[in-house]
């Protein structure tokens, strides 16, 4: 059995089909974790959601922020849903699009492995979390999402504020900044207020922000991190992180992390010939 763990799809389809080849993936004894941001502008999210979903006993997915916004377009009245891109739109009004969007909703926002070691995230976490932490809050959103309420929650989870967690937060301000910790961040000061702004590789960023994982002061967290979300920063390996977004949807590669071996293995393919530059 082996377990990969595999970066920022982002309805690039042909791409999953040769990275599945390429690490040899057997539905019958291995597992696929997903980092998130499985849909949205590789031109084929319906088929992406369509393959991970049939081989949903096998797989882990933590949701990305393009999730989300999937979710929420879901939501919308149809005229409303007809000013998005076709992309989503392909997935809303296919004939298994609710089954599909159903499924998306009850994915995770955090999962760890504690044999393994490691966790997985969209983006990272907060830099007061500890581990512990980090899961309860990750919780708190999944059953907000799940509930009878979601449909308020994905109308109000949009916005930047507030910018920084803090544990005396309620309501939707504190579900819109766990979900903005764990599914937006890249940079943030030392108190954890997150820069939105702020998307290129480390050292381009103004003085005074810090990369989430190596902010002065944070809480240790007790765990190797295996996240997406930040193209710029591309293959990463370091301070506990494994960062696995290498950036497919803009012409670069889709890349796999093997997670079950002494010391984790990155395997890509490259992004076809069609994928958009930056």
């Amino acid at each position: 059995m082996a377990i990969y763990a595999i970066g920022d799809v982002q309805g690039c389809y042909p791409e999953l089909q040769r990275l599945l080849e390429r690490i040899r993936f057997d539905p019958a004894a291995d597992r696929l974790w997903f980092v998130g941001d499985l849909v949205n502008r590789g031109g084929e999210s319906l088929e992406v959601l369509r393959l991970v979903h049939g081989i949903r006993e096998r797989c882990v997915v933590t949701l990305g922020n393009h999730d989300l916004s999937l979710l929420a377009i879901a939501e919308r009245e149809p005229e409303a849903r007809a000013r998005t891109n076709p992309d989503l739109r392909r997935v809303v009004e296919a004939e298994d699009g609710p089954i599909l969007i159903d499924w998306l909703r009850h994915r995770l926002l955090l999962h760890h492995d504690e044999q393994l070691g490691f966790t997985m995230v969209h983006a990272g976490f907060a830099p007061s979390w500890t581990l512990r932490q980090a899961q309860r809050i990750a919780q708190e959103v999944e059953r907000a999402l799940r509930g009878a309420g979601h449909r308020v929650l994905l109308q109000r989870m949009f916005g930047n504020r507030p910018s920084r967690w803090s544990p005396k937060l309620r309501g939707h301000d504190r579900l819109r900044a766990a979900i903005n910790i764990l599914t937006r961040m890249r940079y943030c000061d030392v108190r954890g207020r997150i820069d939105f702004e702020a998307k290129g590789p480390p050292g381009a960023q103004r003085p005074g922000l810090y990369p989430w994982y190596e902010v002065p002061g944070m809480k240790p967290r007790e765990t190797r991190i295996v996240c997406g979300h930040w193209s710029t920063l591309g293959r990463f390996a370091g301070l506990g992180i494994h960062a696995i977004d290498t950036g497919c949807v803009w012409g670069g590669q889709l890349t796999a992390l093997r997670l079950d071996e002494e010391e984790p293995r990155f395997i890509a393919v490259n992004a076809g010939p069609n994928r958009r530059k930056p």
